[in-house]
C-alpha cells in the first residue's frame, strides 16, 4: 500500500494511509499516515463499532487539510482498551490451552476452504 500511495502521489492523487504498524509504514515513507494503536488488521477502527470507524475515517480525511509537510503521521486518540495489557495478550499463543489452539487451527482451515470454494481439505 505504501508503494501504491507514493505512486499515486507522484501522479497528482493525494493519499492517506491508515495503519497499525507505525514503524513499517513510517519506514516506507508515505505522504500522510493515520496511525491507530490497535491490533494489526484494525486500522479502520474497532470491529463492529461504527462510532470508532466513523471517527477513524474523519481523522483520515482531515489529514488532507492538516498535513502540511511530506511524511506526516497523526496518531489517533482512540484507545483499544483502558490499559495496554492487551498488547501482551494479543496473539500470544503461550496464553492458550492446547484444545483452544486446535480449535483455532480448525476454524482457520474451514475459512480457507470456504474462501477457495472447497468443502473438504485437499489431500
Amino acid at each position: 500500500m505504501c508503494l501504491i500511495a507514493r505512486h499515486l502521489e507522484e501522479h497528482g492523487l493525494a493519499t492517506v494511509i491508515m495503519g497499525c504498524g507505525r514503524d513499517i509504514v513510517e519506514h516506507a515513507g508515505v505522504p500522510r499516515f493515520l496511525y491507530s494503536e490497535f491490533p494489526l488488521g484494525n486500522s479502520a477502527g474497532k470491529p463492529d463499532d461504527v462510532d470508532s470507524q466513523r471517527e477513524t475515517l474523519n481523522l483520515a480525511l482531515a489529514l488532507f487539510d492538516d498535513a502540511t509537510v511530506p511524511r506526516t503521521t497523526f496518531q489517533s486518540p482512540q484507545q483499544w482498551a483502558n490499559n495496554d495489557t492487551w498488547q501482551n495478550d494479543f496473539m500470544n499463543i503461550d496464553a492458550l490451552e492446547a484444545e483452544e489452539i486446535e480449535s483455532l487451527k480448525a476454524d482457520f482451515a474451514r475459512q480457507k476452504r470456504a474462501s477457495r470454494g472447497q468443502s473438504k481439505v485437499p489431500e
